[in-house]
């Protein structure tokens, strides 16, 4: 489409990717495996777009695998707002593992909660262990903060632990609702009485029980497209 919409002597192309699909192969963590979110940043890039608009990347450092203007949206605000109007009462905010911890606090701070970090390790791919959870939940009411859930094995563990340490309640937030394999039986015999996700990816063709909430990220990324067709600053939706 970049290619198709280039040879049409577009004056400039923005490719929008509310989900980065391949962000979590950023790094070569074992022989032999490729480093498909630079890759595919490269294959992007010599497409020929002028600018990236994307959402909630898996690590902030991608970005810079891109060697065009790339802004990086947020999907926090949206998230606060929901749950500012649902929670009442003592709020803890927890980060399910210490690499969301950036973007944990900073929901954290705009929703005035305290902050939780789990401390898990992974056996093997695609399946988590928690281990502990650093910081007080007791009595309190808990949302889990997370950019995305697949398997939902981090989720619902990290859900049971903190059932297990006294939370009061565990709501969750992710962004990018991939949800395969037995993600939706898990999260339905989870001790999560709320899941909400954003529209970053289609659920539509998938039966959500009645716990999860889909949000809408559209005025999020409008306002964006609006400003860079106007040239005008887009770092204020970083805030």
């Amino acid at each position: 489409m970049i290619d198709a919409a280039k040879r049409a002597s577009a004056r400039r192309i923005t490719a929008v990717l509310p989900y980065y699909g391949y962000a979590r192969a950023d790094r070569k963590d074992q022989p032999r495996v490729s480093i498909s979110a630079k890759l595919v940043a490269n294959l992007i890039t010599t497409a020929g777009p002028d600018r990236i608009l994307t959402m909630d990347l898996h690590a902030s450092q991608i970005q810079g695998f891109f060697d065009i203007p790339s802004d990086h949206l947020y999907s926090n605000r949206v998230f606060n707002a929901y749950f500012s109007k649902l929670v009442d009462g003592p709020l803890v905010v927890v980060a399910p593992d210490v690499g969301s911890v950036k973007m944990v606090r900073t929901f954290a701070k705009d929703m005035d909660a305290s902050l939780a970090i789990v401390d898990k390790r992974r056996p093997s791919p695609n399946q988590s262990e928690v281990i502990n959870i650093v910081g007080e939940v007791e009595g309190k009411t808990a949302i889990i903060r997370d950019d995305m859930v697949d398997t939902a094995g981090t989720l619902t563990r990290a859900a049971q632990a903190l059932k297990e340490r006294g939370a009061k309640a565990v709501l969750a937030c992710c962004t990018h609702p991939v949800l395969s394999g037995k993600a939706l039986e898990s999260i339905e015999k989870s001790p999560i009485t709320k899941l909400v996700v954003a529209d970053t990816i289609s659920v539509e063709a998938k039966k959500l029980p009645n716990k999860i909430e889909v949000l809408s990220m559209a005025e999020v990324f409008g306002e964006a497209i609006t400003r860079i067709h106007s040239e005008e600053s887009v770092s204020i939706l970083f805030d």
